[in-house]
C-alpha cells in the first residue's frame, strides 16, 4: 500500500492540476461531440480523476477502516460505469478531484521557523581559565565558568557580569530596540547581543536551561491545540454512505430499476459539500490579500472567526518600531530650544549607538541647517558622549554621566517623560545643565481608530509589552486599551494566551519580533508584521501583514465571520439540493446524466456564492 501511496503522491499539486485540465477538456468534448474518438472521452476523466479516488478509498478501508466521502464516490463511479453512464462517472470524478485540489491548496502546513531561531544560538564561547582565554562550544560551557564577550558578539549562555560595562541589544527577548546598559552585577541572557564594551560574566544557566534554548522549546511546543481544517463531507461520510446505500438499495428493491439506484448514488455524492468550505476560504484569502494580508495557514480564517481577544505587542505593531525625537527644550536662556537640539545632534554625529543615530536622523528630517563640526568625541558605554562643539564642551547622556561631570540636573519637567517610558538625553554645555532631548517610539497614526473599530465589533484588545508599567499604561490609555501586561518575557506572553483561552475563548496574537514567535505560534491565530517583522515571527504566524497597515485588522476579523456564514449557507444549500435530487431520483424523474448535471449546477452555485467574498468590503 505504501508504494501505491508514493505513486499517487508523485508529481504533487502540479500533476493534479494537469490531470484536472485534461479531464475537464475531455468532458467538454465528450458532451459536445466536437471531437470524434473510438471511445467516450469521459473515460479520460474517469481514469485520471476517478482511479485515484477509488485507490484512496481502498487504502483507507483496508489500512484504517476509514470511511470517508471517497467511499461513496467510488461506489457511484463503479455503478455508473456498470450501467454505461460514462459521462456521469467522469463528471463526478472531476468535481470531487477539483474540490480536493482546492482544499489541498487552501490547507497549508505551518512552518515554525525553528531553523532560523536556532541560527541565533551562539556556537562558541570565550572561556577564561587562569587568565587564559580558550574558545569552546557554547553547549559545553559549565555553570560557574567565566566567559568573555566582545563587542558585536552574541552572549552564549545566561549569566551575571563580573567586570566591565556595556549596552545589550535585548530585542530577541523583549522586542525593544533600545539597548539596555549593563554593568557589574547585572544579568545578561543568551542570544542577546553585546553592542559596545568588552565584559566578563559568570555562567548561571547553560545548555538547555539558557534563555535562547527555552525560547526554541516554547516555539516547538506552542503549536499544540490548533485545530486543522477537516472536510465536512469526510466528517459526515459514514452517515452519508449509510443513507445513500440504503436509499439506493431500497429503491432498486421496490422499483426493480437499477438506473434509479445509480442516479441516487450520483446525486448523493457530496461534490457541492466538498466545495463548500475550500472555495469560500480561497475567496476570503483573495479578499484578505487585497487588503494586505498574506494568509499562510488554510484554516487560519476559520479559527479567526472565533476570536474574541486580540493581543498586541507594542513595538513595531502599535508603534513605528524606531526611536525619534519628540521633544527638545532649553533650560538656559543662552540657548534656544533649537540650539539644544543642534548641539545634541553635533555631539552624536560620530556615535554608533541607536539613540545617537536617532537624534541625528531626527534633526536632519526636521531641519535643513548644516550641523556643527565635532572637534572632539568620546563615548562612555552606558552613559553617553562627550564632545567639543564650536569650542564648547558638550556632554550628552543620562543622569549618571551628568553627575560624573559634576553637572547638576534639576528638572521636574522630565519626570513625565520618564513615566511615559520615553528616553531622556540631558545636555550639559561648559559645565552647566542646558537642556534635554526626549526620544520615544511614536504611535502609528492608524492605531487609535483600529482599536476603536475592534471594540465596536466586540473584540477585546490587550497590550502585551516588554516595556515598564508606566510606559505600558501610557500607551494603553492613549489607545483606549482597557487591559495591558507590562515587562513581558516570551514565556509571559505565552502564559497569558494559555490562561485567556482556558478562561474565555480564542486569542489572536499580533507581533513582529523574535520574542513574539512562541505567542504567535500558540495563539488561536498568529499575525506577524510582514514588512518590519523578523523572519522567525513571520514563519511562526498563520497570517502576515505585508504592508504593516494595522488599520485593516477589523476588516480581516469581520471577513472571517462573513466567510463562515458563507460556508454554512453553502453547506445548507448543497445538502438541501441533494435531498431534493434524491426524491426526484427515487421517483424516476432524474436519470444519471441529468442527476449529474443538477449536481454540477449545485457545485457551480456554491462556487458563485463563495466568489462573492472576493469583493466583500464592509463589516458585518
Amino acid at each position: 500500500m505504501s508504494k501505491i501511496e508514493d505513486l499517487m503522491d508523485f508529481g504533487g499539486v502540479k500533476k493534479d492540476i494537469i490531470f484536472l485540465c485534461i479531464s475537464g477538456a475531455a468532458l467538454f468534448f465528450s458532451i459536445t461531440g466536437w471531437i470524434k474518438a473510438p471511445f467516450n472521452l469521459a473515460w479520460v476523466a474517469v481514469i485520471l480523476c476517478g482511479v485515484p479516488i477509488i485507490l484512496e478509498a481502498i487504502i483507507g478501508l483496508t489500512t484504517e477502516f476509514d470511511i470517508k466521502a471517497d467511499v461513496l464516490v467510488s461506489i457511484a463511479l463503479i455503478a455508473a460505469i456498470c450501467i454505461r453512464e460514462d459521462f456521469a462517472a467522469g463528471e463526478v470524478a472531476f468535481i470531487m478531484q477539483l474540490g480536493a485540489l482546492l482544499e489541498d491548496i487552501t490547507v497549508a502546513k505551518a512552518r515554525a521557523g525553528i531553523e532560523k531561531l536556532v541560527k541565533l544560538t551562539p556556537k562558541t564561547a570565550r572561556v577564561i581559565e587562569n587568565g587564559t582565554e580558550r574558545i569552546t562550544d557554547a553547549d559545553e560551557v559549565k555553570k560557574g565558568e567565566i566567559i568573555r564577550v566582545l563587542p558585536g558578539e552574541s552572549i552564549p549562555v545566561d549569566g551575571v557580569i563580573v567586570s566591565g560595562t556595556t549596552s545589550i541589544d535585548q530585542s530577541v527577548r523583549t522586542g525593544e530596540s533600545v539597548p539596555v546598559d549593563k554593568s557589574v552585577g547585572d544579568e545578561v541572557a543568551s542570544g542577546t547581543i553585546n553592542q559596545f564594551g568588552v565584559f566578563e560574566m559568570r555562567a548561571t544557566k547553560v545548555g538547555e536551561d539558557s534563555s535562547i534554548q527555552r525560547m526554541i522549546k516554547l516555539v516547538q511546543s506552542a503549536d499544540a491545540g490548533k485545530a486543522k481544517i477537516v472536510g465536512t463531507a469526510d466528517k459526515w461520510a459514514t452517515w452519508i454512505v449509510v443513507v445513500a446505500l440504503s436509499a439506493a438499495a431500497l429503491t432498486w428493491l421496490f422499483t426493480g430499476q437499477i438506473i434509479r439506484a445509480v442516479t441516487i448514488l450520483v446525486v448523493f455524492c457530496p461534490c457541492a459539500l466538498v466545495l463548500a468550505t475550500p472555495t469560500a476560504i480561497m475567496a476570503a484569502i483573495g479578499n484578505a490579500t487585497k487588503h494586505g494580508f498574506l494568509v499562510r495557514e488554510g484554516d487560519a480564517l476559520e479559527r479567526l472567526s472565533k476570536v474574541d481577544t486580540v493581543a498586541f505587542d507594542k513595538t513595531g505593531t502599535l508603534t513605528r518600531g524606531k526611536l525619534s525625537v519628540t521633544e527638545y527644550k532649553s533650560v538656559d536662556n543662552e540657548f534656544s530650544d533649537e540650539d539644544i537640539f543642534l548641539y545634541a545632534c553635533a555631539s552624536e554625529a560620530f556615535s554608533e549607538h541607536p539613540i545617537g543615530k536617532a537624534i541625528v536622523n531626527s534633526y536632519k528630517e526636521k531641519f535643513s541647517n548644516s550641523i556643527y563640526k565635532c572637534e572632539y568625541f568620546n563615548m562612555t558605554v552606558g552613559r553617553g558622549v562627550s564632545s567639543v562643539i564650536n569650542g564648547k564642551r558638550v556632554i550628552a547622556g543620562n543622569k549618571k554621566l551628568m553627575n560624573e561631570n559634576q553637572i547638576s540636573v534639576d528638572c521636574a519637567d522630565t519626570k513625565k517623560y520618564d513615566n511615559q517610558g520615553c528616553t531622556v538625553i540631558y545636555i550639559g554645555i561648559d559645565g552647566k545643565f542646558a537642556g534635554y532631548v526626549v526620544l520615544s517610539d511614536t504611535l502609528r497614526s492608524e492605531s487609535k481608530n483600529m482599536i476603536d473599530s475592534l471594540n465596536e465589533i466586540g473584540v477585546s484588545p490587550v497590550l502585551l509589552t516588554g516595556d515598564n508599567v508606566n510606559a505600558a499604561t501610557s500607551i494603553a490609555n492613549a489607545l483606549n486599551i482597557a487591559e495591558q501586561l507590562a515587562e513581558c518575557m516570551p514565556e509571559d506572553k505565552l502564559n497569558f494566551i494559555d490562561n485567556r483561552e482556558k478562561l474565555k475563548g480564542s486569542v489572536c496574537m499580533i507581533g513582529d519580533g523574535v520574542n513574539d514567535a512562541p505567542a504567535l505560534k500558540r495563539a488561536t491565530v498568529g499575525i506577524a508584521m510582514g514588512g518590519i517583522g523578523s523572519d522567525i515571527a513571520i514563519e511562526a504566524a498563520d497570517i502576515a501583514l505585508v504592508d504593516d497597515e494595522v488599520k485593516e485588522l477589523p476588516h480581516l476579523l469581520s471577513l472571517s465571520k462573513r466567510m463562515m456564514n458563507t460556508i454554512k449557507l453553502n453547506m445548507s444549500f448543497s445538502m438541501g439540493l441533494n435531498f431534493i435530487a434524491i426524491v426526484l431520483a427515487i421517483t424516476g424523474i432524474l436519470n444519471p446524466i441529468v442527476g449529474a448535471l443538477v449536481h454540477n449546477a449545485g457545485s457551480i452555485a456554491v462556487i458563485i456564492n463563495s466568489s462573492l467574498l472576493l469583493r466583500w468590503k464592509g463589516y458585518i
